[in-house]
Parts: structure tokens; sequence; C-alpha cells
């Protein structure tokens, strides 16, 4: 049975990296990379940009990024050399702390969309600015570099998809590396998503960013094209490895074991909202099986796969209510991340998988979470009395007393309020006064998860979000005050 060790919480975060081909700091140009060093290129309307942000000094990359910006750069190769930098420059062990620079793209994205139009590259910036401060770290940590691929080592097509698992399986980094390259010149892009997702789900290792990781490279490559996936897969791939089997790791294995008894015609299940109350108040107590076995036999019993989601992301966000710290902030980050692997797989077994570990996890977050206060349950929040005039008044103050700025949203979406508009506000805060990765990555799985959460749970998961949101009376970004500047001068 498996058994939560409090010390398997932080393990891999300082794992080496064994079995991965690395670039020597000596072999390094303090310019950057240059032609027969064995570092790994893009292809060249990207290299061409990754190679400026990497090689422009923290304090002139914001105003030299405007400046290209003025001079036509698309906005696409600035997003896309700015993510592929981070895949060159930046270790991905730990899945984690300075590794935020390369996972907070597709957040900064998201947010992108809702921003006003003169200020839509604002989380670009920011992100420019960080990408520059975890270089910096990643340089006195050993300056890490992804080297080009061995490609005598690169199995045949028709192997690879075989060669791939057989390295996956076996913690293999130096067989799974070449094996996913020869995938990404061979296989679909839905091929491949679908054989990542169990990978990025089998360990919960670094608190749940392997899923992270795998949710935001994907989508980022949707974003800059498929084109670029070979680096951005082996990187990945590396991530995914870190640490070997471990105590964290061991739920995959009764959730593979559930899997394979689930009725066939478990999609055609029906919603119950009693079915949501009994499978959160499980995750309350339950261990990680048993946790999965809920989910489980609620599948067998003919209840939807939707409810059983409601169920997950109503419990990571109690959680977040209850001690809102680093370990249940991702309890909600990684619960979306996982549901984004159910809606993109392919395959039945991918996507039970998905489902099962997602119950596992919070079991896992709930337990490493420590000694929680009682707090509110998530589904006896009470409604303000009058709602706010408009979202914008949810935010003045809203550090001082999230249990009111909570109960206020709560009343604003039982009033009819628009969940869109809501989160308008919040990421607009976001991108003005964001300080930190999870200020970008927090609204944008949250938004995300009220989307797809049924009509009757969203109420509850926008009211829960105020625990990690910005307030309005919150100062702007110093990055963002500079951004603005640099612009105005072009």
């Amino acid at each position: 049975m498996f058994q939560f060790r409090r010390r398997d919480l932080l393990a891999g975060w300082a794992t080496a990296a064994a079995g991965w081909p690395l670039l020597p700091p000596a072999a390094r140009a303090a310019s950057g990379p240059s032609a027969g060093d064995g570092v790994v290129r893009f292809l060249p309307e990207m290299e061409q940009v990754a190679r400026w942000i990497e090689e422009t000094p923290s304090e002139r990359i914001i105003e030299e990024a405007a400046a290209r910006l003025h001079d036509g750069l698309p906005e696409r190769l600035l997003v896309g050399g700015l993510f592929l930098a981070g895949i060159r420059s930046i270790k991905p062990r730990p899945v984690g702390f300075k590794f935020h620079a390369v996972m907070v793209i597709a957040a900064a994205h998201e947010l992108s969309l809702d921003s006003a139009a003169d200020e839509r590259l604002l989380p670009f910036f920011w992100a420019l600015s960080y990408f520059k401060a975890c270089q910096a770290q990643d340089v006195r940590e050993g300056d890490w570099t992804l080297q080009a691929v061995d490609e005598k080592a690169l199995p045949p097509a028709d192997q690879a998809r075989g060669r791939f698992v057989e390295a996956m399986d076996a913690w293999d980094a130096a067989a799974a590396d070449v094996a996913v390259a020869a995938l990404a010149r061979s296989a679909s892009a839905a091929e491949i998503a679908d054989l990542l997702w169990p990978y990025a789900i089998r360990d919960w290792r670094n608190i749940g960013h392997k899923a992270i990781f795998t949710s935001h490279a994907l989508r980022t490559l949707d974003l800059i094209g498929w084109e670029h996936a070979e680096p951005v897969l082996r990187s990945l791939v590396f991530g995914l490895l870190d640490g070997g089997p471990s105590s964290s790791s061991e739920p995959y294995a009764a959730s593979q074991e559930l899997a394979a008894g689930i009725r066939p015609e478990w999609r055609a299940g029906t919603p119950a909202a009693a079915a949501t109350t009994d499978l959160l108040e499980t995750l309350r107590e339950a261990n990680p099986r048993d946790a999965a076995a809920a989910a489980a036999a609620a599948l067998n019993a003919g209840v939807a796969a939707q409810s059983l989601w409601d169920a997950i992301l109503l419990a990571g966000s109690e959680l977040l209510i209850r001690k809102p710290f680093i370990i249940t902030l991702h309890a909600t980050t990684s619960a979306s991340g996982v549901f984004d692997g159910f809606r993109r797989a392919g395959s039945d077994r991918t996507r039970l998988l998905c489902l099962l570990q997602g119950a596992a996890w919070l079991a896992m977050f709930r337990a490493g979470s420590g000694k929680l206060p009682p707090g509110p349950r998530i589904d006896s929040l009470e409604p303000a009395e009058q709602p706010p005039e408009n979202p914008q008044a949810v935010f003045a103050g809203l550090r001082q007393d999230r249990p009111a700025a909570a109960a206020k949203v709560l009343a604003y979406a039982r009033a009819g309020g628009q969940p869109a508009a809501f989160f308008r506000v919040a990421r607009q805060l976001a991108v003005t006064r964001g300080s930190d990765p999870h200020d970008f990555k927090f609204p944008a799985a949250a938004n995300e998860d009220v989307i797809n959460a049924s009509p009757a749970v969203r109420p509850l998961l926008l009211a829960a979000s105020v625990y990690w949101l910005r307030d309005s009376n919150d100062a702007v970004s110093t990055v963002v005050e500079r951004a603005r500047a640099a612009l105005a001068k072009t």
C-alpha cells in the first residue's frame, strides 16, 4: 500500500542528470552557442530570435525586444524564440523552480488574449525578464545546455514508438532522448501526445510539475508550430524521467489495474451531482489508491466522467482555501494540467489513467500539505448578502480578507455574474501586477477549470480562485513600467 513519505515531496528537485547529453560549461562561448559546439539548433527563423534573447544582457533585454518588435518582429517569433531559448538554456531538472521560465509561456499567452491592444505584449516582456534571471541561475548551477541529438543512435521510424515505450518504462534517459527525436520526425502530434501523457501522470514528484510541463509544452507547440517540436519533446522527456521510481510513482500501478477493469461504455455515463459530492468527500480522507478506486467504481456505476472531474477540481480548490501555499496551489494547477491530458488524449486507456491519477494525486497533495486547518468546505461556502456591483469591486483589498472576497464572488456568480468578466479583471491584474510565474499560471488554469466544470460547480471554483489572485491595490510591476517606457520610445 502507498505510504506518503514527506521526504519524497521535494525528492528529485536536486536529482543528478545522469544519462543525458550535457555540454560542459567551458565549451560555451561567453557570447552564446557557436557553430560546431554541439548545441542543439532550431529552425532558422527561431534560432535567430532565440540567440539574441540568450545573448542580450538582462539590463537591455526589454529595450531590445521593444526595438525589434517596432522594426517588424512578429509576435509568434518573439514567443517561440523565448520558449525555445528556455528549452535550450535551462535544465528541466527539477521540473519547477527556474524552469518556470519555460512553463510560464503558455500562461502568458492566455493572459495576453484578454489584454488591451496596447498591452497585449506585456506578459511576454515579463517572461523575457524572468527568463534572463533563470538563465543566470542556470549558469550559476552548472550552465546546462541541451545538445544536438545523436543522429547515429536514432531508431528507424517504424521502431520509434516501441523504443520510446521501452526507454520510458525503464527510466532510460539516453534511449528515450533518441526515441522521442525519431517520433518527432515521424509521428503525428496527436499520437505523440497520447504516448506522453501516461508518463506525465506516472510520477507526482515535483508536486505535479511533470504534468504541468507536458500540458504547457503541448499548448505552446500548438501556438508556435509543431515543426519546432523535436527539441521541446527532448527537454520534456528528460524532465519526465527525473528521479526514477519512488513512492510518488507507486499509485500509478494501481491506477493501471483499475483502468483495465472499467466498463467499455464508460463514456456514456450520466451526470450526477450526488456522485460529485461522494467523491469530494472521499478525497478529503482517502489514500491515493482508494481515491482512484472510488473514481473507478463511479465510472462502472454509470456516472459521467465530468461529474468526477468536478469533484477533483473542487477538492484541489478546497485545499487552497484551507491552507493557501505553494503545495495547495499546485493541487489546483496540476489537476488542471491532468484534466487537459484527459481532454487531449486519444485513447480510452490514457484518458482513464488521467482521471484515476487526478483523483490519486489529490490525496497525495492533501497528505503533502501537512496539518490542514479545519477551514470551510468548498461546497458549504456561503455567498455575501449582496453581490458586488461589478467584478472590479471584489479585487480592492482582496488580500486583507480573502474569505469575504470569496463570499462576494459567490454572490456575484449566483446572481448571474459572468466568469469571463471576472477573469478579465483577474488576468489584467496578473499582467500588470504579477511578480511570480504562478501569478500568471494560476489565473490561466483557474479560468479554464471554470469553463470546463459543470454549471453548478462553476460559482464555487470562481469563489475559491480569490485565494491566490492579485489585489488591485498591489503595486504595478517594475518590469511592466519598464516595458511601457520602452514601447513608448519606439
